[in-house]
């Protein structure tokens, strides 16, 4: 085999041990060595000091100086040159901060006052509850940035008295699915970190970028949710009277001022000190990850059992994202240096598509890819081989990141691997069946195409910003 075959050879063999369930962070750095070994094997090199060895040298000094040699393999030193480097990005130390401001705000009993008075504020609203919960989900997802936090916690909160509204059940669940997701596109949001670790693309214009497509989708979710309630009054019935407690107008008020403003307040501040310079990810970050802790003595919700909870999942979280950069960036050193870019690279090419088809090709692989993978796995793993090709195409890699983080929304939401209904599935009482759920986030896989549709048509959407914040 020659070694571009032998880097296809390795990249097929990465798909079938990750359909095996083998840990993909693992699994990568074990074929990135073992390929590597291979890609970077000199039998001169390793074994200099044993093959120049006196004849009369000892037996420990023969074996010691052919084991040293063994080990003489430069893929060592990437794979510890990679981790050094993974582990001293500056971008990635935003990651944890952002991680333990929304695990703090989680377990801060913050979301359940807040979904219950926008409930209330929104009970003249068709589907009001649906409303309540998206807008919920939205504020809640933008702060965590975790899809199963989100869901879980407001299955929890907002499906019971959705059921009990008499809300179809896909319906809501849909709901629930869809809104969880909202997290991982708009800012601060983690994955566009990690996004910007891969490509090189500055964070502060890709949070620029998104805001419009993000509340652009948040738009489409919440006009779909208000006609269909109002043309189909049976999936989301109205409250009847004592369901939804009369409030004065200024009580309601004072009630968003204590619940809705403060969480507002923190996420706002926190991208505007990114977006207009103040601060850089990472500072901005600990200022979340303080201002979540002071969010939590003000609602009297800090324990030191929240405390721990809290910074043991940051760090298996964080651990977990870095040994993946760790080994992707392995895998993706060694799969370069055998010809395997070079390849996919001319292969594309002999296709002799045009920019837009290149993007629709692009997409519908990371579209098919997110029924087994998780968003991460696809931005760390798979998009490093279209970002070389972005180039060729003209394609500029801010406005493709954008269409890729619409994209991976559907990840939490294609059947069978849709993780959002299997998180919403595991927390739902037992009426609530897993057929409803993937049928009630299907109307929102569709939006999330009507939003990527638009981005393709008017792409001054993800331009705008950024442009007139920072320049061209």
């Amino acid at each position: 085999m020659t070694d571009p075959q032998v880097a296809l050879f390795m990249l097929g063999l990465f798909v079938f041990i990750v359909f095996l369930g083998f840990p993909i962070a693992f699994n990568l750095m074990a074929l990135g060595i073992i390929f590597g070994y291979y890609a970077y094997f000199e039998p001169g090199r390793m074994w200099r000091a044993y093959n120049r060895l006196d004849e009369n040298a000892g037996w420990w000094d023969s074996i010691s100086l052919w084991v040293e040699g063994f080990f003489n393999n430069r893929i060592f030193d990437l794979f510890i040159n990679q981790t050094y480097s993974v582990m001293s990005n500056d971008v990635l130390t935003a990651i944890p901060l952002f991680l333990f401001m929304g695990y703090i705000i989680e377990r801060a009993n913050i979301v359940d006052r807040l979904f219950t008075t926008l409930n209330i504020a929104s009970r003249n609203v068709p589907g009001s509850l649906g409303v309540a919960a998206l807008i919920t989900c939205a504020l809640f997802a933008t702060a965590t940035g975790i899809v199963g936090a989100v869901v879980t916690l407001l299955g929890l909160l907002a499906l019971p008295p959705m059921l009990k509204a008499r809300y179809n059940h896909a319906f809501a669940t849909g709901i629930i699915c869809a809104g969880g997701t909202l997290g991982i596109l708009i800012p601060p949001s983690i994955m566009l970190i990690v996004y910007a670790a891969t490509s090189g693309v500055s964070i502060v214009r890709l949070y620029a970028g998104a805001l419009i497509p993000g509340f652009l989708l948040v738009g489409l979710y919440l006009v779909y949710v208000v006609v269909r309630a109002m043309l189909q009054p049976n999936v989301a019935p109205r409250p009847a009277p004592g369901e939804v407690p009369e409030v004065p107008f200024g009580r309601i008020v004072i009630m968003l001022l204590t619940s809705f403003f403060p969480l507002a307040f923190l996420i706002l501040a926190v991208l505007g000190s990114i977006l207009f310079g103040l601060a850089t990810p990472s500072e901005a970050a600990s200022i979340g990850a303080l201002g979540g802790l002071v969010l939590a003595v003000a609602y009297r919700a800090l324990t030191w059992d929240r405390i721990r909870q809290s910074v043991y999942l940051t760090l298996r979280t964080t651990a977990m994202v870095c040994w993946l950069f760790v080994g992707s960036y392995t895998f993706a050193s060694v799969f370069a240096y055998l010809g395997g870019e070079q390849v996919i690279s001319q292969f594309v090419q002999s296709l002799d598509l045009t920019p837009f088809q290149f993007l629709i090709l692009a997409q519908l692989i990371i579209f098919l890819l997110g029924w087994p993978l998780e968003w991460s796995e696809i931005i760390i793993i798979f998009v490093p081989i279209f970002l070389p090709l972005l180039p060729i195409f003209g394609i500029d890699p801010l406005f493709f990141g954008i269409l890729v983080a619409l994209n991976l929304q559907t990840a939490f939401l294609t059947p069978p691997m849709a993780m959002s209904a299997y998180y919403l599935k595991g927390i739902a009482p037992p009426q609530v069946r897993l057929t409803e759920i993937f049928w009630g986030m299907l109307p929102f896989v569709g939006l999330v195409f009507v939003a990527m549709a638009i981005i393709y048509a008017f792409p001054g959407l993800v331009f705008y910003l950024p442009d007139q914040v920072y320049g061209r």
